[in-house]
């Protein structure tokens, strides 16, 4: 019997992919207990923009998927017939080492493209914790995910300068270009950077790039106490160290203040004895060997079974107050926290695990109050369905959300994308 989904059948959409690239959905491909009906995989802007066609006139949801790395993030949707992977657009389409950019499609894998890039000792500079778990390119734009480097180079938004997407009634749209100082036309990059799929389906993008550093040192401060950290950091930022990366590890393995330094050698060794020299005062200094800084591992709590992992994110000279209120807020409810965060940019992670999932639930309901009343705001990344369905895994919206929902009407005047996972249900 033909398998169909509003009055669309699995064979309609092998004619625009061909029969080995489109399937009936499994239970593993659902995406917060959501199951989608069927998986279809475009080779092309052109099957793409033909399956968002097809998808938009018969009211058809879809959810762009690449790795799968982020399924997790968001609000659970509020249906899904069709995920829209990008796995098939894998290539590089042009790099030009002498200009330091690169265009590539959206579902190529981040670390393949990273060697690719190492062969003329250049980077996209962006090192975000999924990144080894088979993250690709879209993905983290789609996500604007990004990792300790962003202290020293910027986020996803800093970094893109050109894109090309595939909106919901099937056009096809562009911005920007392939040289860092074009800044002709509507900034569709960083629009759709962060829109978690909402807005439309990443095709290609355009990064600028930057030397891979000669050397690299990580100096590390054992510190004593929840002030030690916010003072350390506050010093490290305040100094002349040019930092890659200024991060907290919080555990009950280790309370460390981690900083990356790159260059050339002969940079990297006095940028490291002046940082050993600034940090003596907060605790034990030492220089964590490659092995050591390595084994920290993902400097994001990625959340698993039913762990509940946050991000807050604060004025950077809150980190002490961050701290004292997340590891206060946990210890009077019997959950046991795990914090990470890039110090410098006023990002904190919180994984909560053990005790019940009413009391983890309570933690972050209290630290979103504190921290939404103080300009801040907690975003739930991972936790069990029922949880993010008390919580709602943005928080308040404030005067952001009119604006938000306006933008996605406009472009996607059916709310076939994603629906549901955004801000504000959208």
């Amino acid at each position: 019997m033909e398998t169909r989904t509003k009055n669309v059948s699995l064979e309609d959409l092998q004619e625009i992919v061909g029969e080995e690239h489109a399937r009936e959905a499994t239970s593993e491909d659902a995406v917060d207990g959501v199951a989608p009906s069927f998986v279809v995989e475009p080779g092309s802007i052109e099957e793409t923009s033909r399956l968002m066609r097809l998808a938009n006139d018969e009211g058809l949801t879809v959810a762009p998927r690449g790795g799968g790395t982020k399924r997790g993030w968001g609000n659970p949707p509020r249906e899904l017939d069709l995920i829209l992977s990008t796995v098939r657009m894998n290539e590089v389409i042009e790099h030009v080492p002498g200009d330091q950019v690169v265009r590539v499609q959206a579902g190529l894998n981040l670390e393949a493209l990273q060697e690719r890039l190492g062969r003329s000792d250049q980077m996209l500079a962006l090192d975000p914790p999924e990144k080894g778990a088979g993250a690709t390119v879209g993905g983290v734009v789609a996500a604007n995910s990004s990792g300790p480097r962003r202290y020293r180079y910027g986020t996803v938004r800093d970094l893109i300068i050109g894109i090309t997407v595939v909106l919901p009634d099937g056009t096809v749209a562009k911005a920007g270009g392939k040289v860092v100082k074009n800044v002709a036309g509507y900034d569709l990059g960083k629009l759709f950077t962060g829109s978690l799929g909402t807005l439309g389906v990443l095709a290609t993008c355009n990064f600028r790039l930057h030397p891979r550093p000669e050397a690299a040192r990580t100096v590390a401060v054992e510190l004593n106490d929840t002030l030690a950290a916010g003072q350390a950091a506050q010093t490290l930022m305040h100094s002349q160290v040019f930092a890659s990366a200024l991060e907290l590890h919080w555990s009950e393995d280790a309370r460390l203040l981690t900083v990356l330094i790159e260059g050339i050698s002969k940079g990297v060794d006095a940028q490291a004895e002046t940082t050993s020299y600034l940090l003596r005062g907060f605790g034990e200094v030492r220089t964590l060997s490659d092995e050591e800084a390595d084994h920290l591992g993902p400097l994001t709590p990625p959340g698993a079974g039913d762990e509940v992992a946050i991000k807050i994110a604060h004025p950077p000279a809150e980190l002490t107050g961050v701290l004292d209120s997340a590891l206060g807020a946990a210890e009077r409810r019997g959950v046991a926290p795990r914090i990470t965060g890039h110090a410098g940019a006023g990002v904190t992670y919180l994984a909560l695990s053990g005790g019940e999932e009413e009391a983890r639930a309570q933690v972050v309901e209290e630290l979103r109050e504190i921290w939404v009343r103080r300009g801040g705001s907690v975003v739930v990344r991972q936790a069990p369905v029922p949880v993010k369905k008390r919580l709602d895994a943005w928080g308040p919206a404030g005067d952001y959300l009119g604006l938000t929902r306006r933008v996605k009407e406009k472009f996607d005047p059916r709310g076939i994308l994603n629906p549901g996972r955004f801000l504000g249900g959208i």
